[in-house]
């Protein structure tokens, strides 16, 4: 079977458990099956379907699993979304559709990746301006200074600088990584590269010291900064810049504790919510409850206990931070563990298409963005399960926001770009290969 047969099979399939899902939350909700909820069941098929055809046109060799991946996560989101509050998944469906536009418009202008490696600095730019202008005109919410509103609509651009920055990094390091994997002295009998060579570490980190302190926010400091430690440790084979990177982002950690009274709570709350359990802690603990009654099995789709009797979710932030309470509530612990089995069979994925990948660029391009999307899946299910202190990030392709579905969407055709350019370039036919090169 091909790839594309192989790819539509599995997208029939996660539209089936699409239009089910929704159809057991519409009626558990209205109490009736009409055609409505049967044709948005069906809408939401199509859109991936065009994007399939659109696969089977320009990128005919890209890995078969990704895209149905992101159909049945993005589904599994829609689907509890619906199901908190009927008018936000109106909304995000609307993102969706903005977001496939995105994913068609990144194929149809970059078409090969490779491309991007020769404006690394210009992407690297943006990706910085982002972030800057977030910190000097974006808008504090719930503690963290993340939006920007504009033109009555709420971005966040870190969304976006996410996939820049990890553009840079990979073409920057692509090209500096014999010099930073050399060993230049011994520290303590451990070869370690010149002192000098460690001046992007420093960057990053002051990066993260500043998403900390100015825009309050412990989760995409985190994820920024790990994003680049696992770069550099991939590109250099070096464990030294893993142990500098962690020792340093957790001095900044230390620091902005100290000096930012919304970095301190979290920690505090993570530490011990039952002092606060009437304010900043309100909402972890009502996580964890509504988690724990979600039992082994769940009570199924549009059946658990997340509204109170006003419509109001259990848990504040139910349909973004904490959605994937939500998802535990209803399929319990074999649902929710499924649904991680899910993310890191993406994140599997990712990582094969970088290792098979011809190219330094574009091996650190994939795992940089596999990296990426599993540093944010682990920091947002990790927060709401008090594993580590909670942050505001979203949960890729599930939490409600135009942002984050967006970006990831444009995360996805880039690395279906790489494998299929890989593919080609492994086993694709001669025409297919004369093609590629005459693109690049």
């Amino acid at each position: 079977m091909s790839r594309r047969n192989l790819e539509l099979g599995f997208l029939v399939l996660a539209g089936a458990v699409s239009t089910m899902a929704y159809v057991s939350v519409y009626t558990g909700r209205f109490r009736e099956i009409n055609r409505i909820s049967i044709i948005y069941g069906l809408v939401f098929v199509g859109i991936f379907v065009l994007l399939h055809l659109l696969e089977r046109i320009f990128l005919p060799q890209a890995d078969p699993f990704l895209l149905p991946i992101t159909a049945l996560l993005a589904a599994i989101g829609l689907t509890e979304i619906f199901r908190i509050k009927p008018s936000l998944a109106l909304v995000q469906g609307q993102w969706l559709l903005v977001g496939a536009g995105l994913f068609v418009l990144t194929v149809l202008i970059v078409r090969d990746h490779m491309k991007l490696d020769r404006y690394r600095y210009l992407i690297g730019a943006v990706g910085l301006a982002l972030l800057v202008a977030t910190i000097v005109i974006g808008t504090t919410i719930n503690g963290a200074k993340l939006w920007i509103h504009a033109f009555g609509f709420s971005i966040q651009p870190s969304e976006f600088a996410k996939l820049a920055i990890v553009i840079f990094l990979a073409g920057y390091l692509d090209d500096k990584k014999v010099m930073l994997s050399v060993p230049q002295r011994h520290v303590l009998g451990v070869p370690v590269p010149a002192f000098k060579y460690f001046g992007p570490l420093l960057v990053m980190w002051v990066l993260s010291l500043a998403m900390l302190v100015f825009m309050k926010d412990f989760g995409m400091a985190l994820l920024f900064m790990s994003i680049f430690v696992g770069l550099m440790y991939m590109a250099t084979a070096r464990v030294v810049y893993v142990v500098a990177g962690a020792g340093l982002f957790a001095a900044a950690g230390a620091i902005a504790v100290y000096i930012v009274p919304h970095v301190q709570d979290r920690f505090e709350v993570w530490l011990n919510p039952w002092p606060y359990a009437s304010t900043t802690g309100y909402q972890l603990l009502q996580s964890l409850f509504t988690i724990a009654d979600g039992g082994v099995v769940g009570a199924g789709f549009g059946r658990g206990y997340l509204l109170f009797p006003d419509r109001t979710p259990v848990v504040p932030d139910l349909q973004t931070d904490f959605i994937f309470t939500a998802v535990a509530n209803e399929m319990g612990l074999l649902g929710a563990a499924g649904i991680v089995l899910v993310y890191l069979l993406f994140v599997w994925r990712g990582f094969r298409i970088a290792v098979y990948a011809p190219d330094g660029f574009s091996k650190l391009l994939a795992a940089g963005l596999a990296t990426a999307f599993a540093i944010q899946t682990f920091i947002i299910i990790g927060g709401v399960t008090r594993l580590i202190p909670l942050t505001g990030i979203t949960l890729p392709f599930v939490s409600y926001g135009g942002s984050s579905i967006t970006a990831n969407l444009m995360l996805v055709a880039l690395l279906l770009m790489v494998s299929n350019r890989t593919n080609i370039i492994r086993g694709g036919s001669d025409l297919e290969r004369r093609k590629l090169a005459e693109k690049g």
